[in-house]
Order: structure tokens, then C-alpha cells, then sequence
């Protein structure tokens, strides 16, 4: 979590800043990345970014827990598009990340990130769908889901519900960005195994 003196600077500066990191995330890993190239993108001393943030690794997760807190607000609008369809909301969600991954060019964090995933930054990346996130916003989310549309009667089903589908479109957007699938061949995979889980495996 970045330091009270990062949100205390003015906009202009924060988003210098904010450009600077990005950058650097974009061109390599997180455990390859240089505070000096972001100093020398920001233009600022050594000591100022440690006034923003403790170290690196807080600065990344600031930019990834951002990503994933739009992705959330995109998520209840989703909702709200498709009257309720939960798996129309991920499917938007899934074509409008991968969209970005091969739209962004060499500035690409989000790319970057989904190449070089260990359990940490997967947990942060798909921190919207998950049960403590969810429970914040319980009557958002639980009231905009068409239930009526769902083999299920409670909000623990409806969790593992969200869990299932972040797990298919987690997989997908990795399996994508690592294979260099063009997004109509992504988005075609993804939606075969999205529709697999809506009518089920198993003959009644």
C-alpha cells in the first residue's frame, strides 16, 4: 500500500509517477524491474520514491490491485448490461482484458503481468471475484445476479460459482497471452468452455 505522502501529491505528479511504474512493469517482470529506470522516467530522486512507497513490489501491487478494482466496477456494470447474466458479465470481462493485451503495444502491464504470474500476483489479479471482495459489496452484487437463471439457492453457491468462472477465465487469459492466440481463436475457446459449464457435463 503506497504511503499517505503518494496520495497527498498532486495529480499531475502522481500520474507521472504512476506512468513511470507502469512503464517499467510493462518492459520485464516484476523481480527484474529497476527503481532507477523509474526514477528516471518519473524525474525524481532515489529518496522520493521510497517517501511514495516502501519498495518496488509495493508500487506493482498498487498498479495490479488498481487493474483489478476497474475490472471489479466493470464487473457490476456487466452485470447491469446483461440483466443479471453472470457468465455474459465474465465473458465481456475476459474479451475486454485480452482486448487490452494486444491493443496496448510495448506499454502493456497488463500483458506483462499475465507472463509472469506466480501465486501472489494471480491472487491479486483475480481478487475481484473473490469471497471477502464480494462480501464487501454483498448487496450490489447478490441483488444484480439473475438468480432465477442459476441451478443455485444461496450465496456460498453463488461464491463457488465466481470461483469456477475466475478459474476458466484466469487459465484462459494465461493460455492466451503465453500461446500468442489471436483473440478471435481466444475468445472462441473461451466461450466453448463458458457454455460447457452454463449447460452442464452430465446427462440427466
Amino acid at each position: 500500500m503506497p504511503k499517505p505522502t503518494f496520495f497527498n501529491l498532486n495529480e499531475g505528479k502522481r500520474q507521472i509517477l504512476i506512468g513511470a511504474a507502469k512503464k517499467e512493469f510493462s518492459r520485464v517482470s516484476l523481480y527484474e524491474a529497476s527503481i532507477s529506470n523509474i526514477l528516471k522516467s518519473a524525474g525524481i530522486p532515489r529518496g522520493s520514491f521510497y517517501q511514495y512507497f516502501e519498495d518496488k513490489e509495493d508500487a506493482f501491487f498498487y498498479l495490479l490491485n488498481e487493474h483489478t478494482q476497474e475490472r471489479h466496477e466493470k464487473f457490476l456494470n456487466n452485470l447491469k448490461t446483461y440483466n443479471g447474466d453472470i457468465f455474459e458479465a465474465v465473458t465481456e470481462i475476459f474479451h475486454h482484458t485480452l482486448n487490452r493485451s494486444h491493443t496496448e503495444g510495448q506499454n502493456n502491464f497488463i500483458k506483462n503481468v499475465l507472463l509472469n504470474m506466480n501465486y501472489k500476483i494471480e491472487k491479486a489479479f483475480t481478487k475481484f471475484l473473490s469471497k471477502e471482495e464480494l462480501s464487501k459489496r454483498y448487496d450490489e452484487v447478490y441483488e444484480l445476479v439473475d438468480w432465477k437463471s442459476l441451478n443455485i439457492t444461496n450465496e456460498n453457491q453463488l461464491y463457488h460459482v465466481m470461483q469456477i468462472l475466475s478459474a476458466v477465465t484466469f487459465h484462459n487469459l494465461v493460455h492466451s497471452v503465453s500461446n500468442q492466440l489471436s483473440i478471435e481463436d481466444a475468445v472462441s475457446k473461451y466461450k466453448l468452455e463458458i457454455n460447457l459449464l452454463k449447460t452442464g457435463l452430465s446427462k440427466k
